[in-house]
C-alpha cells in the first residue's frame, strides 16, 4: 500500500514504465502473440491504478476543504 508522497511518486513512475513496456510489446507483437506477458503487465497496471486511487482518496480525506 502507498503511504507516503515518495511512494506515490515512485508508483506513478512505475506505472509510466509499465505502460511504455506494454505499448512496446503491442507494437512488436501483434494480437495473440505474447498474450500472457501483456496480460501480466495489464494486471500490474491495474493494481497500481487501484493503489494510487486509494492513496489519492485518503489524501483528499485528510485535506480540509478550502472554499
Amino acid at each position: 500500500m502507498i503511504a507516503t508522497t515518495i511512494e506515490y511518486q515512485k508508483a506513478q513512475e512505475e506505472l509510466k514504465g509499465l505502460e511504455a513496456r506494454l505499448h512496446r510489446l503491442e507494437q512488436s507483437h501483434p494480437a495473440g502473440a505474447k498474450g500472457f506477458t501483456k496480460a501480466g503487465i495489464r494486471k500490474m497496471i491495474a493494481r497500481l491504478h487501484e493503489e494510487l486511487a486509494v492513496y489519492e482518496g485518503s489524501e483528499e480525506a485528510r485535506q480540509p476543504e478550502s472554499k
